[in-house]
């Protein structure tokens, strides 16, 4: 990202139900959808026994207007349902970053 100023980070850390079917193509939509938001910067994903999602936002009303989405409201209800034993959300303010890269 490497932005002078200031993000947030929407931090959704998870683990799931033994039911896989439609996962995939629902996280693949919303990763979509969420790219057309405005404020949206970027996401970062890594899976194993715990899933981690890391997507990041200029502002915290661009957040809001992310979970608010009506598309995204069905697929946090399909996650309840059927996919997620147990997620917890963070929501951190980025201050600043660093990299590397070889």
């Amino acid at each position: 990202m490497n932005n002078q100023k200031s993000y947030y980070a929407v931090i959704f850390t998870s683990t799931h139900t033994e039911i896989v079917e439609g996962y995939s193509e629902m996280a693949d939509q919303m990763e979509a959808l969420a790219k057309k938001q405005d404020g949206f910067l970027g996401i970062e994903s890594a899976r194993s026994s715990v899933g981690i999602t890391v997507s990041y936002w200029e502002s915290l009303d661009a957040i809001k207007k992310w979970k608010a989405n009506t598309e995204h409201l069905f697929a946090q209800k399909k996650g309840r349902e059927l996919w997620y034993n147990w997620y917890k959300v963070r929501i951190c303010k980025v201050e600043r970053e660093y990299d590397f890269e070889k």
